[in-house]
Order: structure tokens, then C-alpha cells, then sequence
């Protein structure tokens, strides 16, 4: 359980034991026994990087997450400022405005790329130069707990591995899927509306190369070791540039298999496990991430048995909650915590630089409901993103930001929208996981359709770069929305930090009061706190818990829930 103090004076010998038979179980006991003498020495040279042994010495009496963390997520260069590396800008404002409200930041690719917003990785271990440079990252991990996307299942098209491919190099011949004609494979998962196979002219000859995401994104293919142990390494140079999260983007694709749907496969699950163990040999500090964009089962089976993801993604969470604001009624929030094992650290978010995925939504909303949150997504302005199944397109996510989807952007005027969006938010802030916060929901974002018009890319509604300038100039005037959205936010935030009962181990018990509430008892170590959220603009009496003193605004209860009211009652 990755709240608790870590395991100390692991054995080595052990940890390598399982690693081979992890390997043997991908691959074969013969390969397993050439890759785990190179596989050792990179561990070794790696551990002894003094930024690792550093961490190893920091972290090692302590519990890494407490009820004071939370993840700001961000693009490097999500604020920019004139003659100025993005990287530069982006830590100036979070020690200026952020401070240590938030303790960690993701943030999402910086390497070069050539599209998807970073995620076709042209090298793994460079920083973007328009960016900044690795001492600009190495600052913002001094200030923070760093969270690094490790992009598993594909690179650009435009990499050197790839360009070796298509220029005939024998060594990358085997480091992605390709077939010498069109095949047709309907059972495999599609998360796109694009063709599964793209269409490359090499010196072998014409080739179909699998491409999940884009023809610009290559699915790299782990079926050959050599992939592998590359991609070994970028993981454990992640960690020696001060790297404590690692994100495992898109993970549920990197194994395929003919004649199945080529996602969650169980050499994916080992992968994982792999990755795991790597950690506790090197740096047991650091944590997983698996980001598993699918139904609540797949979700949570990246946890395995307590030895594969630290934390996983509540994919569930941002339909339900939108769900629950538009319906007036929170029981399937309720339901979800209910079903949610105890001993399960999620990742809790409702935004990200990606839409409201709506898979996570299955066996809570009916096909109807889920219809209806697309139908009110168009309503406020909002995109569809849609997959095929069957030849038959399904909504796949919603790409709006989070602030218009919960508020009709049709009605500028509401005196409620900054404390209806704020109350979406202490949702996620009162259930027992992580919190992510996506840089535009702290900053109250509207829909940016400019960039949908000059991309084309539905997901660019929500990935606004903002000028710092424009934005400290929207900060100052305490009557813009971008101003009272982040001061509320960030009391909310301060608030929750002093409250030990929101640790991540504590216990939690859904409380049924009304099922317009969201309503949760979170105790630790002999306190404990009542969480309540009003999902409705409805008053609602609750006369037994009159007088109970109210944590985040340090005053006693008056036994009335206000419109969209937040409570944390002692």
C-alpha cells in the first residue's frame, strides 16, 4: 500500500530472483538469462546516481503521500512569457501564485515531438529546447514532487528508431509491428476513428505499420527484448533527473496479440510488474502511475495484487461527477465509493490535457445517461470524440473544459457557476486517493475553439496556452473569474491539507443523507471528518449535524446545506 513507510533493506538477491522470472514469463528462460546480467548492471550503474541515492536517504523513514498532496497537472509552456523558456515561466508562477498549496506537478511531455501534444516522443531524453533544458526541470523537482510521462506504446514517426526502420537498418527491423499487405483486424480495440495499420514506403519494400493513435505515432513492439531494456533505461534515467512519479501513458496497448483485442493483455500486466520491481531495486521511493483509459474492472487491474501500479487513474470519476450535477443526484458517486476497494490508491481527477473519458462511466451510467452527458457536452459548447466497435461509432470522450461542462456557458450571468464548479471539485477533493488538478480548472478555462479551428483536434478546447502577462492581469481584478476560480480553489486546497482525517490511508464509509449529497466519513488515527457536497442548487436541512465545526471555513454548522455547499465537518 503505497501510503505506508516503505520496506527497508530489501534484498537485493530476491528482487532480482522475481525480476528474471518476470522476464522468463514474457519471453523464455534462455532470453530471461541474457537480460538480467545487462538488465542488473544498468540497475546498478543507475543507483549509484546521486539524485537517487539522495531520494533513497530522504524518503526512507517517511510515508511519500500524506492528506497534503495533491498534482498539479500542465503542459510545459501551458504560460508564456516573451523571451522566456516556458519551463522558466511555468515555475516562477506555481512559486508565486501556487506555491505549496499544490506539492507535485505533472508535467505532461517536454521532449521533442511532432504531434498529439507531446505524446510522439521524437527522443525520450531530451528536453524540448524550446522549452528549456533539464536544469530547468531539475529546479521544479527541487520544489516539487515531479511526475514525468514514460510514453510505453509508441513513438514519432519522425525518431531516429523509426527513420532507422524505414531506411533499412537491420537493428530496428524488429522494434515495430508491421505486415507486407492490409490486413483486417476488427477484434482489436480501437480508440480512434484511424486506420489500425498506416501505410510507409522503406527500403524492405511498401510496409503496414501499426499505429493505434496516429500515423504519426508508431506502436513500438515488445515482443523483441531489445525494446524493452531501451525502454528500461528511459525509465531509470527518468529517475536520475530527480523523477519521483512516473506516468505509464496508454499502457494497456503495449503487448499485442493476433486474434484478440490487443489491450490489457496479461505480458502487459507483466510489464507492469517488471517496471515494479525495478523500482524497489533502485528507487523504492518512487511511484507508478498506470493511466488504463478503460472500464472500472480493466481500470483497477493494473493494481494486480499489490505489485504492479501504485496508483491508477479514477477514470470513473469525471462522468460521474458531471453526471451527478446535471441529474441533481449523487448516488452513483455513492455507488462508485462503495465498490471501490480500501486498500486501492487512485489518482482522483475530473480534468486533464484529454477529455472526460466516458468508458470509465460504463456499469454506473446506463447507455441513456451517458448519452444524455454528450447531449449536454453539445449543449454547452462542448466536441464529441468517438471510437469504433463493431464498424459502429461510440462516444469515446467529451472535449470540453471542465468548467463549461458543468456550467451553461449560455448563461454568462449565474451567480452560481464559480460555486457549482468549486463544489464539482471538492468531490474529487474529499475521496480517498491522490488529487490531479488540471492547470486550466485552477485557472477556471472556458472553451478555447480557436485552437480547435487551427488544429483540427477536438482535445485543443481544453489545451489553451495563456499569456503570462493576460493572466497576472485577470489575477489582479478580484471580480474575473479566473480570480475567484483560483483563490477558491486554493483555500479549498489549503484547507484540505490540514485535515489528517484525508490522509491517504485513512478509512472511508459513504454516509447516505440525501441522494442529492455527497456525503463521506474519512478517519485516521483516531480523528475523523465528515465530507459533504451539495450537487444541487436545492437547500438542504441537516439538523442532526448542527453545530459540528466546519474545517474549511472554520465555523460551526448551521444544520443547512447551501446551494452547492462543501462541508468538512469534525
Amino acid at each position: 500500500m503505497t501510503w505506508k513507510k516503505r520496506r527497508r533493506n530489501e534484498n537485493p538477491t530476491v528482487l532480482l530472483r522475481q525480476i528474471k522470472n518476470i522476464l522468463r514469463i514474457i519471453y523464455s528462460r534462455e532470453i530471461a538469462e541474457q537480460l538480467i546480467r545487462h538488465l542488473k548492471n544498468r540497475m546498478d550503474i543507475y543507483g549509484r546516481n546521486e539524485i537517487i541515492r539522495f531520494k533513497r536517504k530522504r524518503y526512507r523513514d517517511r510515508p511519500v503521500l500524506t492528506e497534503k498532496d495533491s498534482v498539479l497537472i500542465t503542459y510545459a509552456d501551458n504560460i508564456r512569457k516573451k523571451d522566456e523558456k516556458p519551463l522558466v515561466t511555468l515555475h516562477k508562477f506555481l512559486r508565486k501564485y501556487v506555491k505549496n498549496i499544490v506539492t507535485g506537478v505533472h508535467i505532461l511531455p517536454f521532449f521533442p515531438s511532432s504531434s498529439d501534444g507531446g505524446f510522439a516522443v521524437i527522443d525520450y531524453k531530451e528536453v524540448a529546447p524550446e522549452f528549456g533544458d533539464w536544469s530547468h526541470i531539475h529546479a521544479i523537482a527541487r520544489d516539487y514532487h515531479l511526475m514525468v510521462d514514460l510514453v510505453l506504446n509508441h513513438i514519432s514517426s519522425k525518431s531516429r528508431w523509426f527513420q532507422k526502420f524505414l531506411q533499412g537498418d537491420r537493428q530496428y527491423k524488429n522494434y515495430f509491428i508491421w505486415y507486407d499487405h492490409e490486413a483486417s483486424m476488427p477484434e482489436v480495440f480501437r480508440p480512434r476513428e484511424t486506420p489500425l495499420l498506416t501505410k510507409f514506403e522503406t527500403e524492405w519494400g511498401t510496409k503496414y505499420v501499426w499505429t493505434t493513435f496516429s500515423a504519426d505515432q508508431i506502436d513500438l513492439n515488445y515482443k523483441n527484448p531489445e525494446v524493452l531494456m531501451r525502454m528500461i533505461d528511459v525509465l531509470l534515467f527518468y529517475l536520475s533527473q530527480g523523477v519521483e512519479i512516473i506516468r505509464l501513458d496508454a499502457v494497456g496497448y503495449v503487448w499485442k496479440e493476433a486474434h484478440t483485442s490487443c489491450v490489457n493483455l496479461s505480458k502487459t500486466h507483466q510489464i507492469v510488474k517488471l517496471f515494479r520491481h525495478i523500482l524497489r531495486y533502485v528507487a523504492p521511493y518512487a511511484m507508478m502511475l498506470a493511466e488504463a483509459n478503460f472500464p472500472y474492472k480493466e481500470n483497477v487491474s493494473y493494481f494486480g495484487e499489490g505489485d504492479e501500479a501504485h496508483m491508477v487513474y479514477q477514470f470513473s470519476l469525471p462522468p460521474l461527477v458531471l453526471d451527478a450535477f446535471a441529474r441533481r443526484d449523487a448516488s452513483r458517486i455513492n455507488r462508485l465509493n462503495e465498490v471501490t476497494r480500501g486498500d486501492l490508491l487512485f489518482f482522483d481527477f475530473l480534468a486533464s490535457h484529454d477529455g472526460i473519458g466516458v468508458l470509465g462511466a460504463q456499469g454506473f451510467l446506463t447507455e441513456e445517461e451517458i448519452d444524455n452527458l454528450v447531449k449536454q457536452t453539445l449543449a454547452h459548447g462542448g466536441l464529441v470524440s468517438y471510437r469504433v466497435k463493431n464498424g459502429e461509432k461510440k462516444p469515446y470522450e467529451l472535449n470540453i473544459t471542465y468548467f463549461d461542462a458543468i456550467n451553461d456557458p449560455h448563461v454568462p450571468d449565474d451567480p452560481l457557476a464559480v460555486k457549482r464548479f468549486i463544489a464539482s471539485q471538492a468531490v474529487m477533493l474529499s475521496l480517498r486517493g491522490v488529487p490531479g488538478i488540471y492547470i486550466h480548472s485552477l485557472l477556471g478555462s472556458r472553451n478555447y475553439y480557436e485552437g480547435v479551428k487551427k488544429t483540427g483536434v477536438n482535445r485543443m478546447i481544453n489545451r489553451e496556452k495563456l499569456s503570462l502577462r493576460e493572466l497576472e492581469a485577470s489575477l489582479r481584478d478580484r471580480k474575473s473569474l479566473r480570480y475567484q476560480v483560483l483563490e477558491s480553489y486554493l483555500k479549498l486546497l489549503d484547507a484540505r491539507k490540514e485535515i489528517r482525517s484525508f490522509h491517504p490511508g485513512s478509512r472511508r464509509e459513504v454516509v447516505r443523507l440525501d441522494k442529492r449529497l455527497v456525503a463521506v466519513e474519512r478517519r485516521y488515527r483516531g480523528q475523523k471528518v465528515l465530507a459533504i457536497v451539495n450537487v444541487s442548487d436545492e437547500e438542504i436541512p441537516l439538523p442532526k449535524h448542527e453545530m459540528r465545526f466546519n474545517l474549511i471555513d472554520r465555523t460551526f454548522f448551521d444544520g443547512k446545506v447551501e446551494p452547492y455547499g462543501v462541508y468538512a465537518l469534525e
